[in-house]
C-alpha cells in the first residue's frame, strides 16, 4: 500500500511520464532521443532509442500496475534504467548534440543534474513503509 497520497501521486506520475516519454521515442520525439545516444553504442541509434522507447512504456506500466507488493522491486528496476541511460546524457553534453531545447552547453550540463532526481524518484516513490514489509 502507498505510504501517503503523495507517494502514489508520485509513482503514478512518473509512470505516466515514462509512458509518454516512451511513446515518444516510437514516434513524435524520435529523431531527439537520437541525440543521446553514445556513438559508442554497438547498434543502431535508431534501434536503441526504439528498445530504450518499449522498455520506458513497460516500465512505465509497470509504476502505475503493478501490485503494492512488488513496487520496490520495479522501482529499484527503474532507477537501474535511469542509471543506464545517464551516459547517453553525458554523451549528449560532451558531444554537444542539441535535443529537447538542450542547444546550449549550460542547458546540457543543467540536465545532468535531474538524472540523480529521476532515481531518487523512482526508489522513493515505491519503497515500502515498515507496515508493508509484515
Amino acid at each position: 500500500m502507498d505510504k501517503s497520497p503523495m507517494q502514489k501521486i508520485a509513482r503514478v506520475g512518473l509512470g505516466a511520464f515514462l509512458v509518454v516519454a516512451g511513446i515518444g521515442h516510437l514516434s513524435f520525439a524520435r529523431k531527439e532521443f537520437q541525440a543521446q545516444v553514445p556513438d559508442w553504442v554497438p547498434i543502431p541509434k535508431d534501434d536503441t532509442v526504439l528498445y530504450s522507447g518499449f522498455a520506458e512504456i513497460a516500465l512505465g506500466a509497470a509504476l502505475i500496475l503493478t501490485p503494492a507488493k512488488q513496487r520496490s522491486n520495479v522501482g529499484k528496476i527503474a532507477a537501474a534504467f535511469f542509471t543506464a541511460v545517464f551516459p547517453g546524457n553525458i554523451a549528449q553534453y560532451k558531444d554537444r548534440r542539441d535535443g529537447f531545447g538542450l542547444d546550449t552547453d549550460g542547458k546540457r550540463l543543467a540536465r545532468l543534474f535531474f538524472q540523480p532526481i529521476l532515481v531518487a524518484w523512482a526508489l522513493r516513490s515505491t519503497s515500502k513503509s515498515r507496515s508493508d514489509e509484515n
